[in-house]
């Protein structure tokens, strides 16, 4: 549904509901935020902690359906504000946008409590599972008190589930967001607040940057559940900060890669395969954990990985001009220049090299190399394409990564697909999808191969 009083506040500003919305002209003290984190403790006591599961999945999915609109405001600011907030092209936005909020419907997210606690009611009443019934008893889930997320990074839908998931729980909220990685988290929170706002209440924002120890003392103090996404440093110097009684969730760094079996790769299939790899490389600019650092091709097949790479290219020049890159900082286009005239150089001096580039500017990168050793990406469009004997051949020279890998996309015909799906989760993978879905997961997804929402909940066992 849609408010005329977001359109009104847009000409002045966006309405000053949150914390972030007053920065950075208001320094945040600690009295600030220690006010901010126990009154929507208190609001969500008084608005959130009772609502029925179902009343919190029709608003979350009611302003998602919203969000798939280009009518809507905030959607419309995302778009049109986006490109010099974030770094990501307009239509980049759109595309992501979309994927995002067209998997948050009320079945979607009936299923996904379904899945993590083993009844979409859970979190309302005791129930019991056959195997408690015949004890006599029942149980009940229930979220923390006050979650603080402490983000990392652009891409800005993994912080806006994280955000639904804590309302699925009746948590309240603190988001500590990163730098360019607020802007669109924020307004999904104002399209909350002026969709719900009582339960917008229970939900704060801000931002400031590094790290501030007296700030962060009280935030820890406040909450019951920490989640941080980040460098593996930074998780870990997170991790210390927190006392045992305080439950922590942390996600650090990943990469992933993609897969294809020399079967797939007759001439038709491996365009069509280029142009699918082509979107999961360009969506959120290759920035988010689930975006591929390398494509493995096996040798053999109808089409040669070097010609595989002439294709991705043509695929990623084609989706230039639909989804733009959009800008970048400096010295990450230096890095990308520098790295360019390495290759350029190998390929010179070796014949097993060979790149293609945008010739104007730094916005795609292919670089095809006989070398199959893991190598990881500078990101924003570059991608190294190598060619493997067989699956056994890639985990041995990616063994460095074993353990850091969160998804595979594979394309393999079906009689083998079993067979590499259990090699790879044997060896660690903890999500395997086709090659073009690789940025768009499933909302049921286990992020890291850990639950989501089962993670935030404690349980009260009632037996009678």
């Amino acid at each position: 549904m849609l408010h005329s009083s977001f359109d009104d506040a847009q000409q002045q500003g966006t309405p000053n509901f949150f914390l972030i919305d007053a920065q950075p002209e208001a320094k945040i003290t600690s009295s600030i935020l220690l006010e901010a984190c126990r009154q929507i403790k208190r609001n969500r006591i008084q608005y959130l902690r009772d609502t029925p599961t179902e009343d919190i999945v029709s608003i979350i999915s009611g302003i998602s359906e919203n969000w798939t609109d280009d009518l809507y405001p905030f959607r419309k600011r995302a778009l049109d504000e986006g490109p010099s907030k974030t770094g990501f092209s307009r239509s980049s936005i759109a595309h992501g946008l979309d994927q995002f909020f067209t998997k948050i419907t009320e079945e979607n997210l009936l299923n996904l409590i379904a899945q993590e606690l083993g009844d979409s009611r859970r979190l309302d009443s005791p129930l019991g599972t056959p195997e408690e019934r015949a004890e006599n008893r029942s149980s009940m889930a229930r979220g923390p008190e006050l979650i603080t997320i402490i983000t990392a990074g652009s891409p800005p839908c993994p912080t806006i589930m994280t955000m639904i998931h804590g309302l699925i729980v009746r948590s309240a909220q603190f988001i500590k967001c990163a730098d360019k990685g607020g802007f669109i988290p924020r307004l999904f929170a104002h399209s909350l607040y002026e969709s719900h706002p009582k339960i917008g209440s229970c939900i704060e924002i801000s931002s400031w940057p590094g790290t501030e120890p007296t700030l962060e003392k009280i935030l820890f103090d406040e909450s019951d559940c920490i989640i941080a996404t980040g460098r593996d440093e930074t998780i870990n110097s997170i991790r210390s900060k927190i006392t045992n009684d305080k439950k922590f969730i942390g996600y650090g760094q990943k990469v992933s890669l993609a897969y294809i079996q020399k079967d797939m790769l007759s001439r038709a299939m491996a365009r069509e395969l280029a142009k699918s790899a082509a979107q999961d490389i360009a969506s959120w600019n290759q920035l988010g954990c689930l975006s591929p650092h390398i494509i493995y091709i096996e040798k053999g097949g109808a089409v040669s990985p070097e010609l595989f790479s002439g294709m991705l290219a043509e695929s990623l020049a084609a989706i230039e001009n639909l989804q733009p890159r959009g800008d970048i900082p400096a010295e990450i286009d230096g890095d990308i220049l520098y790295k360019r005239k390495f290759f350029e150089s190998r390929a010179l001096r070796t014949g097993d090299v060979r790149q293609w580039s945008s010739e104007t500017d730094t916005s795609w990168t292919v670089v095809f190399e006989e070398d199959p050793l893991f190598t990881t990406s500078c990101q924003n469009r570059f991608i190294h394409v190598k060619s493997i004997n067989d699956i056994d051949e890639m985990l041995r020279v990616a063994e460095m990564t074993r353990g850091q890998v969160s998804t595979v996309g594979l394309s393999a015909p079906k009689n083998e697909a079993e067979i590499l799906f259990k090699k790879l989760a044997h060896w660690g993978v903890t999500r395997i999808c086709p090659i073009g879905k690789m940025q768009e997961p499933a909302l049921g997804w286990r992020h890291d191969g850990r639950p989501t929402i089962a993670d935030l909940v404690s349980w009260t066992d009632w037996e009678q």
